[in-house]
C-alpha cells in the first residue's frame, strides 16, 4: 500500500497577527531556527519510511509560495503535488479532494496520512511509530485519528475519550473543570487534527455519511483542470463548481458520525502552535523569564515574549506582556489573553484594512515587493525578481511608473519596444502603456519602482498574458 502524505496549508491564522495574514498564514511563520512551520511539516513527512511523493491541499493564492518553501528543503527531489482551492470549504473538502485524487492516481488501497500544516511535533521517532500503528488500523478499513496524551487540563483542545484503539465519544473544548477531570481519568486525548485511511475507505464512508459534501466534490473536480511537468502535478479547482461544496470540517462532518473510527494514543511533542504564548515558549527563558527574538534592551522587565524584525526594541517597567513587532504593525498583549489578538485581526478584516491580508513585503510567483512609502498619488517599492522569471504583460490606466535597476538586468517590454536596463539605469512607464519587467539573467534583479498617478491601489492592472495562469483580476 503507498503511504501519500497530505498536508492541509491554508488558513488565516488569527490568533498569531501580525506575523500572520490571510495571504501569509500561520504555516509560513519562521520560528527560532530559521524554519517555517511548512517547512518543518514536509521535513516530517519526508522522513517516513516509504515516502517518494507528498500531496499538499492549499489555496490557489499560496501555490507559489508553498512551492518555494518546499523546494529550500526538498533536498530528495520527492514528487510534489497540489490540489488548489480557490477558496476554502472546510477540512471535510480538502479530505474528499485528497481521497478522490489519490484513489484516481494510485488505487482506493492508497493510504493518506493527512497532516496540518501549521503543527508541531518535536519527537520523529515516537511520530514514525504512531504513523505505523495507524497505517495498520487504515489497513483495516478505520479511519484513524491521532490522540495526544494530555499533560496538562487544557481547555483549547477538542478531546477524544478512548479504549485502547476503540473511540469512545468526541468531546468539544470542555470547562477548566471537566478538563481536570479528563486529565484524572487516562482515558482522554487531545484531538489533534491529524488523521490517517485508505482513499477508499474515506469515499465509502463519506459518502454515507456526508453524501453532499463528496457529491459537490466529484463535480468540482471533473470541471477542474489539472497540469503535470518537472516532478509536479496540480489540480486547480474549478472555482463556480467549488462554490456550492459545503463548508465543514472533517471532524463534524465525518469521523463523529462513523463507526469505523479509530484513535493512536500518542506522545509525540506535539503543539498546535496556537498562539504567541506557545509560540514564545519555543525560545530560551532569561533570568527574567523573559523570551527575547530580537534586538531588545531591558529595565526591570519580567515574563515576556519579545519578537521584533530589524528595530530595537526597549522596554521598561513590563511584566507578562507580548510584543510582536513588525514593519507596518505592532501587537502588545497581555500574555493571559493572547487568545483575544484574533479580535483585532477580525476589526481589520471588518474595516478592509491591508494589514489583516497582506505584510509590506509580498511574495508573488516571480519574486516580491516590499512597499517603501506611500501616500496620495505615489507609491514607492523595492522589486525582487527571481532569475529567469517575469511579471505578465500588463496595463496600468491610472499610474505611471519611474523603474530603476538597484543590480542585475532587466529585460523591458515598454509599448512596441523591448530592451535591456542595466544597473544604475532606469526607464519610464507611462500610463496606458502595455509592458513586462524579465530577469533575463542567473542573479537576482533587484529595482525601485517609483508610482505616480490619481490611484495606485494594486488592482489597477489589466493582464494580456501570464506564464503562472493568474486572472486579470488578481494584482501584479
Amino acid at each position: 500500500m503507498r503511504l501519500i502524505p497530505t498536508i492541509l496549508c491554508g488558513g488565516a491564522g488569527s490568533r498569531l497577527w501580525p506575523v500572520s495574514r490571510e495571504l501569509h498564514p500561520k504555516p509560513f511563520i519562521r520560528l527560532a531556527d530559521g524554519q517555517s512551520l511548512l517547512h518543518k511539516a514536509f521535513l516530517r513527512a519526508a522522513a517516513l519510511p516509504g515516502v517518494d511523493s507528498i500531496l499538499t491541499v492549499t489555496n490557489r493564492e499560496l501555490y507559489f509560495k508553498t512551492k518555494d518553501e518546499y523546494e529550500e528543503v526538498n533536498a530528495r527531489k520527492l514528487g510534489t503535488s497540489y490540489i488548489l482551492e480557490p477558496f476554502g470549504r472546510g477540512t471535510a473538502a480538502a479530505v474528499a479532494t485528497a481521497a478522490l485524487t489519490a484513489a484516481h492516481a494510485h488505487g482506493d488501497d492508497a493510504v493518506l496520512l493527512v497532516l496540518p500544516a501549521d503543527h508541531l511535533i518535536n519527537d520523529q521517532q515516537a511520530f514514525s511509530h504512531a504513523v505505523t500503528q495507524a497505517v495498520r488500523l487504515a489497513r483495516e478499513a478505520k479511519l484513524v485519528t491521532f490522540g495526544i496524551r494530555p499533560s496538562s487540563a487544557e481547555t483549547g483542545y477538542g478531546y477524544i475519550e478512548a479504549q485502547g484503539n476503540d473511540v469512545v465519544r468526541f468531546v468539544e473544548k470542555p470547562t477548566r473543570e471537566a478538563a481536570k477531570g479528563y486529565l484524572e481519568s487516562g482515558r482522554f486525548y487531545w484531538n489533534s487534527g491529524m488523521f490517517c485511511f485508505t482513499a477508499g475507505t474515506a469515499l465509502a464512508q463519506m459518502r454515507a455519511h456526508c453524501p453532499a459534501i463528496l457529491s459537490a466534490v466529484e463535480r468540482s473536480v471533473a470541471k477542474s483542470k489539472a497540469a503535470k511537468g518537472e516532478g509536479v502535478t496540480q489540480l486547480e479547482l474549478d472555482a463556480d463548481s467549488f462554490a456550492a461544496v459545503p463548508d465543514n470540517s472533517i471532524d463534524y462532518a465525518l469521523f463523529e458520525k462513523s463507526k469505523q473510527v479509530a484513535v493512536v494514543p500518542c506522545s509525540i511533542g506535539w503543539s498546535d502552535i496556537g498562539s504567541w504564548a506557545a509560540i514564545g515558549d519555543l525560545a530560551k527563558a532569561d533570568a527574567n523569564r523573559n523570551r527575547l527574538e530580537a534586538q531588545v534592551f531591558l529595565h526591570d522587565v519580567s515574563g515576556c515574549y519579545i519578537r521584533a524584525g530589524k528595530r530595537v526594541v526597549g522596554a521598561v517597567g513590563i511584566e507578562n506582556l507580548v510584543i510582536i513587532d513588525t514593519p507596518d504593525a505592532l501587537l502588545v498583549a497581555s500574555r493571559d489573553r493572547v487568545q483575544d489578538v484574533r479580535q483585532v485581526y477580525m476589526q481589520l478584516k471588518a474595516k478592509g484594512h491591508e494589514a489583516h491580508k497582506l505584510h509590506r513585503t509580498v511574495h508573488r510567483p516571480w519574486g516580491t515587493y516590499t512597499v517603501l512609502e506611500e501616500g496620495p498619488g505615489f507609491k514607492i517599492k523595492r522589486i525582487e525578481v527571481k532569475p529567469g522569471a517575469s511579471l505578465s504583460l500588463q496595463m496600468h490606466r491610472r499610474r505611471s511608473e519611474h523603474w530603476v535597476v538597484v543590480s542585475g538586468t532587466a529585460k523591458v517590454t515598454n509599448g512596441e519596444r523591448e530592451f535591456l536596463v542595466h544597473t544604475n539605469e532606469s526607464t519610464f512607464i507611462p500610463a496606458g502603456n502595455k509592458h513586462r519587467l524579465e530577469n533575463p539573467a542567473q542573479a537576482e534583479l533587484v529595482m525601485i519602482e517609483v508610482q505616480s498617478g490619481d490611484y495606485v491601489g494594486e488592482d489597477d492592472i489589466v493582464r494580456f498574458d501570464d506564464k503562472y495562469g493568474r486572472v486579470p483580476a488578481v494584482s501584479a
